[in-house]
């Protein structure tokens, strides 16, 4: 278990990508870390875009970013939804001061955007946000997955074994 002792924030809100939450969810779980979905509210049933159901554990104001090891992003509709929490922007922002491994696919990139941390960031993410992306200041690479430093990225769920393979190695550094 590479990751035993891990601990791992899985920010959700409704209409999340199902298989974008999931994935990574049960890969790293797979691999020994705890991770702990985040949303508004603890106990909360939040729905995917194609109905799959997840619990939080957490509600974004009862977390402590520094006793956490890494941040995921789902994609789907649920990133301009997250973004507009300041707690989901401050979150994220301890997280890239702290250098800390930040997985962001798809629609995922918003969040980032909008907590300004991608200026000169080499990133991917769906075709459908790469203009947003570089006019945050990324520099945007149409490729399964992207590492730069602590911050790891992907496009898609057919790209999802690749963007899993480049966060467990980013985490497992650090």
């Amino acid at each position: 278990m590479r990751l035993e002792g891990k601990k791992i924030i899985q920010l959700v809100s409704d209409d999340f990508e199902d298989l974008e939450l999931w994935y990574p969810v049960h890969r790293l779980r797979e691999e020994g870390a705890a991770v702990h979905i985040v949303g508004e509210k603890a106990n909360e049933k939040y729905i995917g875009k194609y109905g799959v159901p997840v619990e939080t554990d957490y509600s974004f104001k009862d977390i402590n970013p520094n006793e956490y090891d890494a941040l995921l992003v789902p994609g789907g509709w649920s990133p301009d939804k997250l973004r507009r929490y300041e707690e989901v922007i401050d979150i994220t922002r301890r997280m890239n001061d702290q250098k800390k491994p930040i997985g962001q696919i798809c629609h995922a990139g918003w969040v980032l955007i909008s907590a300004k941390i991608l200026d000169g960031v080499t990133v991917t993410s769906t075709p459908g946000i790469k203009d947003d992306m570089e006019n945050a200041g990324a520099i945007w690479l149409n490729e399964p997955a992207v590492v730069d430093g602590h911050i790891v990225s992907s496009r898609r769920p057919p790209d999802l074994p690749d963007y899993m393979r480049e966060f467990i190695k980013v985490l497992e550094n650090k």
